[in-house]
């Protein structure tokens, strides 16, 4: 049986993927409108001894998320994107204490007393069929419209040293919960079998990159990256899920996201 969180990673991303069908049947207006882990970068010295900075409220981290115009490798979800904000509602357990915040960041739940949050929902664009493509390559561009990399994108913003706390708190679970760890919500147990270093990113002050593998139920399983970075007292996370392919490192949207706060 698949946990409530799980559910909710899975039907974002299912979501993302129906309107992705359109894109990949010719049509370009469906969205437009609108892990024994270690951390992959380890914050320099002189990063990890600068004066924290005062949080950002909600406003001015919606404000610095990016736009279609800024990624336009990527497709902005707006109506995924929108549920996001409910996510802190769910209420989360996990059998070793250090693992939650690992789901929480894969949830995009705020982590701590953040002074502001902002969330949002991505896909990698399809490529699409050429205008005189034949009956075979417009279903081998539906599949891949399915198996494109959504990604789940939060701004959080901390005063004090909340942000560098929020690292270290993900770095210690990366290694803690290597092993796995079981998570439970509403009733619902979902098994992660392990936790691995994900692909090496460099970006911010500091930055985690791990690969959470979770047992689906059902027989199925499931990869999804969690990229933490901070940048200043503002930490972005990217949790990046595939349905029906393999789940890749959003290189690009990382980069223009953590650019953009500065």
């Amino acid at each position: 049986m698949r946990s409530t969180l799980v559910r909710r990673t899975v039907l974002t991303a299912s979501a993302v993927s129906l309107a992705l069908l359109a894109t990949a049947c010719g049509s370009d207006k469906a969205d437009d409108k609108k892990a024994d882990a270690k951390p992959s970068a380890a914050p320099s010295s002189s990063a990890a001894a600068a004066p924290a900075a005062k949080g950002k409220t909600d406003a001015e981290l919606g404000a610095l998320l990016v736009t279609q115009a800024e990624v336009p490798d990527y497709m902005v979800q707006a109506e995924a994107g929108a549920k996001l904000g409910t996510a802190d509602a769910t209420p989360i357990s996990t059998d070793k204490a250090e693992c939650k915040v690992l789901v929480q960041a894969q949830a995009m739940q705020k982590v701590g007393k953040p002074t502001g949050a902002a969330r949002m929902a991505l896909s990698a664009k399809p490529k699409e069929p050429g205008a005189n493509a034949s009956t075979e390559e417009k279903l081998d561009a539906i599949k891949n419209a399915l198996g494109v990399t959504t990604t789940m994108t939060g701004l959080f913003s901390y005063d004090g040293t909340g942000a560098q706390e929020l690292l270290a708190s993900v770095k210690a679970a990366g290694t803690a919960c290597a092993g796995g760890f079981s998570a439970t919500s509403q009733g619902d147990t979902t098994k992660y079998e392990s936790v691995k270093p994900g692909p090496a990113v460099t970006a911010g002050d500091e930055t985690v990159s791990l690969s959470l593998n979770a047992d689906l139920g059902d027989g199925d399983k499931g990869t999804a990256l969690i990229t933490v970075v901070r940048k200043g007292s503002t930490v972005a996370t990217f949790s990046s899920i595939s349905l029906a392919g393999t789940t890749e490192l959003p290189k690009t949207l990382i980069d223009t996201q953590v650019k953009k706060l500065g």
